[in-house]
């Protein structure tokens, strides 16, 4: 029973310190004329994403569906933003501009695949 608490322990120690190693994947985004690139992003679960977005023309939204990830892009020239996700289970996230940006918004869209 000794050893259960201790191993219990240590797998909490490592989940919740500071100093644990995480895998972060860092990636960049680019947002303009209603899509972003890439647009298909395939991660491990487990694994933090570090999105770096930024956008080649007006403001843009960036929305995780089903999260509560949900920021704005600022228009070219106006810098760039950071974004960190790290998804709880395997499958399909998508992804979409959730600030009107013009007659193709509906068509600016993209997927974080994540798998075992």
């Amino acid at each position: 029973m000794r050893r259960f608490a201790i191993a219990t322990g240590l797998i909490l120690t490592m989940a919740t310190c500071p100093f644990a190693q995480e895998r972060t994947v860092k990636v960049r985004i680019t947002a303009e004329r209603f899509r972003f690139t890439p647009d298909e992003i395939k991660v491990h679960l487990g694994e933090t994403i570090e999105f770096r977005l930024e956008s080649d023309d007006t403001d843009h939204g960036f929305r995780i569906a089903g999260t509560d990830v949900d920021r704005i892009i600022p228009k070219r020239g106006r810098g760039s933003i950071t974004v960190k996700f790290t998804p709880g289970k395997t499958g399909r996230y998508e992804f979409e501009c959730s600030k009107l940006c013009g007659a193709g918004h509906d068509f600016m869209h993209g997927v974080l695949v994540v798998e075992e």
